[in-house]
Parts: structure tokens; C-alpha cells; sequence
């Protein structure tokens, strides 16, 4: 069994928030699967959400098999960050 590097999150985080689709779906990917709690589901949504919107095909499944799994509340607060990180990316 592998180690869990927890710089990985980190690394994520800057490259995500520099606008990397990449970065922003594994983002993601991190947070559905490693904090099940209703933050960890509303932050994967919320970066499944940017990665979709800069194109990445694969953000836009998870980020509906989330939605499935979270209330109305959740779901309004993670397009309310996403949207948040999306103006800061575009300065």
C-alpha cells in the first residue's frame, strides 16, 4: 500500500487556484474521497464546478454525482465559493 504524501493538497491548491483544469478536477477528486463531511463534499463540488467550466468533461459527472448526495443549501454554498474563485482567477 502506497503513503499518502500530504503535500499533494497543497500542491493541488496553488496549481488549482492559478487556473489549472487539471489541478482543479483532482481537487476535487480530494475532497469527495478523502472528507466526507458536508465541507468536504461542498469544496468538491465547488472545484468540480471551476474544472467544468474550463473545460474539463470529467468535472461535470462527478460534479452532478455530488449534487445527488448533498441538499439544496450545500449545493447553493459551492457554486457561491466557486464563483468567488473564479473572479479571483480573473483578477
Amino acid at each position: 500500500m502506497g503513503t499518502y504524501d500530504q503535500t499533494i493538497p497543497k500542491t493541488l491548491l496553488i496549481r488549482a487556484e492559478r487556473g489549472e483544469a487539471a489541478a482543479q478536477y483532482l481537487l476535487g477528486l480530494f475532497y469527495a474521497t478523502e472528507d466526507a463531511t458536508a465541507e468536504g463534499l461542498i469544496q468538491a463540488h465547488m472545484w468540480f464546478n471551476i474544472a467544468a467550466v474550463s473545460g474539463d468533461v470529467r468535472a461535470r459527472a462527478e460534479r452532478q454525482e455530488l449534487a445527488d448526495m448533498m441538499t439544496a443549501p450545500e449545493i447553493a454554498e459551492a457554486q457561491k465559493r466557486a464563483r468567488a474563485q473564479l473572479q479571483l482567477q480573473r483578477g
